[in-house]
C-alpha cells in the first residue's frame, strides 16, 4: 500500500463507530491525574460541599459552553485545531497554533508523571508497603539519574501504541475497556474507604463517616468575600482543567465525530461522566487521607498527596494497604492514560494534516521527538534542578514552569479568543447551527449565548489575572 493510499484509508475510517465511542474517549480525556488528585485537594481545601456545589453549578454553565464549542467547531471543520480555526477565519489561523503548543507542552511533562505512576504501581507488586511509605522515597526516585527516564519511556511506549492504531481500533476500543474498570475501581475503594476507621498517636479515632461529612458537608465557618472569591477560581480552573478544553484535544475528537451524531446530548453525557468521576474521586482520597492524616494530611497537593502522603495511609491499612495500593496505582495509571492518549492524539492529528504523513509513520516520529523531550523535564529534577517564583506566587521548577504556561497561562489566553472569535466575530448562531444539524433541539441556546458571549470571557479574564499574580492583593 502507498503512503498516498495510506493516508486515505487512514482518514477514511478516522471517526469514532457511534457517540457512544465518542462520549467515552472524550470522557476518558477529562478524566485525568486533575480529577483524581486535584479536585479532591481543592475540594478539601475550600470547605467540602461548598466548592463541590459551586463545581456542579460551574460545569453546567460555564464548562458546558466551552465544551460545546471546541466539539462543535471540530465537527463543523472537520479537522484538527492546528487547521480548524483558520478555516473558521484565515485571520485566526494562529489560534490554531497556540492550540498545538498546549498539548506538545503537557505531553513533555505529562508523561514523565505517567512514568511515576508505573514506578508507583510496579513497587506495590513487589516490594511491601512499609518500604514505599518512608520519608523521602519518592524524592528519592524522581532525583535519581536514570529510572525516571525510564518508566517515562514505558509510558509514552504505552500511550504510542494506542494512538498508532488509530480512533477505532485504538483509543476507542481502549476508552471501551478501560472507563468501565476505571469506575469500578473508583467506586469499589470509595466503598471500601468508608468502612475503615484509625486512632492516631493523640487518642483520636476517625471512621468513615468522618471522612465522609468532611468531604460533603459544607464548612461556612471560615467564608468570606475573598476566600469565596478564590474558591470560584480555583473551581474554574479546575473545571477548565479538567474538561480538556483549550488543548486542542475535543476539538481534533469533534472532527472525528459523524453528522448524524446529536452533539447537544453528547456533551450533557461528558460533562455528567466528567463531574461524577471528580466527585467520586473526591470521595475515594478525602476520607481515606482524613481517616489516617487527619485535617494535615488533607493540606497536601499534587505530587504531595499521590506519592508522599497516600503511601503513608496505605501503610497504615495494614495488610490490605498493599492491595489497595496495587488498586489505587492501576487506577491512576487507566485515568493518566486516557488522557495522555487523547493529548498525543491531537499531536498526530495536527502533523498528519500539517505534513500530510501517514498516521503510523507520524505517531512514530512524535513519540520518539518526545521521549528526547521529556528526558530534559526528568534532569529538572537532579542535574538541572532550580527554583522559580512564579507570577502567581508559587514556587517551582521545570515541571512546573511547564504545566504553569500550559494550564495558567496559554489555555485561558485560547479560550478567551475563541470566546471573541465565536461569541462576538462569527456570532453564537456558528455553533448552535452546528448543534441543530438534522433537526436536534438545542434547548440551552439562549443560555450558551449568554455565557459565551459575557459570562465565561469575564471567568477566563479573571482566571489569567490570577496566574498573572494580578489579584494577589486581594487574598493578602
Amino acid at each position: 500500500m502507498t503512503n498516498q493510499q495510506e493516508m486515505a484509508t487512514t482518514k477514511k475510517k478516522a471517526s469514532f463507530t457511534g457517540s457512544l465511542g465518542f462520549v467515552l474517549a472524550a470522557a476518558g480525556s477529562a478524566v485525568g491525574l486533575g480529577n483524581i488528585w486535584r479536585f479532591p485537594y481543592l475540594a478539601a481545601k475550600h470547605g467540602g460541599g461548598l466548592f463541590i456545589i459551586v463545581y456542579i453549578i460551574l460545569a453546567l454553565t460555564f464548562g458546558f459552553a466551552l465544551l460545546t464549542t471546541d466539539i462543535a467547531i471540530g465537527r463543523k471543520t472537520g479537522k484538527s485545531a492546528l487547521q480548524a480555526y483558520g478555516d473558521l477565519s484565515k485571520k485566526w489561523n494562529f489560534l490554531g497554533a497556540l492550540s498545538f503548543i498546549v498539548p506538545a507542552i503537557i505531553l513533555t511533562y505529562y508523561s514523565v508523571v505517567g512514568g511515576w505512576i508505573i514506578k508507583f504501581a510496579t513497587d506495590y507488586i513487589v516490594k511491601d508497603t512499609s518500604a514505599i511509605a518512608v520519608d523521602g522515597y519518592f524524592g528519592s526516585f524522581i532525583t535519581s539519574n536514570v529510572s525516571p527516564i525510564v518508566f517515562t519511556f514505558i509510558f509514552l511506549a504505552l500511550t504510542a501504541i494506542i494512538v498508532f492504531f488509530g480512533v477505532d481500533k485504538g483509543i476507542e476500543k481502549f476508552s471501551k475497556f478501560v472507563m468501565p474498570g476505571l469506575i469500578f475501581l473508583i467506586i469499589g475503594i470509595s466503598i471500601f474507604s468508608l468502612t475503615l476507621s484509625h486512632t492516631d498517636a493523640s487518642g483520636v479515632t476517625h471512621n468513615g463517616l468522618d471522612g465522609l461529612a468532611r468531604y460533603f458537608i459544607p464548612d461556612f465557618s471560615k467564608v468570606t468575600v475573598q476566600s469565596f472569591f478564590q474558591l470560584l477560581l480555583d473551581a474554574t480552573g479546575q473545571l477548565f482543567y479538567s474538561l480538556s478544553v483549550a488543548m486542542g484535544i475535543m476539538i481534533t475528537y469533534g472532527s472525528y465525530v459523524k453528522k448524524d451524531v446529536n452533539l447537544s446530548k453528547s456533551v450533557s453525557q461528558i460533562e455528567i461522566f466528567d463531574t461524577a468521576v471528580a466527585i467520586l474521586s473526591g470521595l475515594m482520597i478525602v476520607p481515606t487521607v482524613f481517616i489516617f492524616s487527619g485535617e494535615a494530611g488533607l493540606q497536601n497537593s499534587g505530587a504531595g498527596l499521590m506519592f508522599n502522603a497516600l503511601p503513608k495511609v496505605f501503610e497504615a491499612m495494614g495488610p490490605i494497604g498493599k492491595y489497595i495500593g496495587i488498586l489505587f496505582f492501576i487506577m491512576v495509571l487507566f485515568a493518566a492514560l486516557t488522557s495522555s492518549v487523547s493529548i498525543m492524539e491531537t499531536i498526530v492529528a495536527s502533523c498528519m494534516g500539517f505534513f500530510k504523513s501517514s498516521r503510523k509513520k507520524t505517531s512514530l516520529i512524535i513519540a520518539a521527538i518526545f521521549a528526547a523531550a521529556s528526558i530534559v523535564i526528568c534532569l529538572g529534577y537532579n542535574v538541572w534542578y532550580f527554583e522559580y517564583t512564579l507570577p502567581n506566587g508559587s514556587v517551582g521548577q521545570l515541571l512546573d514552569i511547564m504545566d504553569y504556561l500550559s494550564n495558567s497561562i496559554l489555555m485561558p489566553i485560547i479560550s478567551l479568543l475563541t470566546c471573541v472569535l465565536i461569541g462576538w466575530l462569527l456570532k453564537p448562531q456558528t455553533i448552535i447551527e452546528e448543534i441543530e444539524i438534522g433537526g436536534v433541539k438545542f434547548k440551552k441556546k439562549g443560555l450558551y449565548t449568554v455565557i459565551i458571549k459575557f459570562v465565561a470571557p469575564v471567568m477566563l479574564a479573571l482566571i489569567l489575572a490570577q496566574a498573572l499574580g494580578l489579584t494577589n492583593f486581594l487574598f493578602k
